[in-house]
């Protein structure tokens, strides 16, 4: 068993954060001592899971939802893997956005070096938009694709 200090430390979140969870009913079954939260490592798998869904984008009445969900049991299942696999798309898109962004970096740095190795631009403009060298080119054609 945990103390929500213990907690907070591990997950580097506020207790506030901690208790304003457990306040809107994520952590349905958690042990208390005298009124003290006891997280049990089955909380903090469920913490992991919050995290997760909130990197994802998820706001917390759904994550809420998907508490009820888990506790109503294995009806919820095909609802549960929907959300997941909602989740899982978006996050893709997210990445896939990321990794043009990625790319014009990277082809940028790689055209200002080449601009300062040449003293000027010329020679890179003469290769743009096709005649890149290939791993460059790469990078272009992603960065500018739609």
């Amino acid at each position: 068993m945990y103390t929500i200090g213990q907690v907070s430390k591990m997950f580097n979140l506020p207790i506030s954060t901690l208790r304003y969870y457990d306040n809107e009913g994520l952590f349905p079954n958690i042990a208390r001592s005298s009124g003290i939260r006891k997280f049990s490592d089955h909380e903090i798998e469920t913490l992991n899971l919050i995290e997760c869904l909130k990197k994802s984008g998820l706001e917390i009445k759904d994550i809420k939802q998907f508490i009820q969900w888990c506790n109503e049991g294995s009806s919820t299942y095909v609802k549960r893997r929907q959300l997941f696999e909602s989740r899982k798309l978006a996050v893709e898109e997210e990445i896939s956005k990321l990794q043009k962004t990625l790319d014009m970096l990277k082809f940028k740095c790689w055209y200002y070096d080449k601009a300062i190795e040449d003293g000027n631009e010329d020679g890179i403009h003469a290769m743009l938009p096709d005649k890149l060298p290939e791993d460059i080119q790469k990078l272009y054609d992603n960065s500018h694709s739609d």
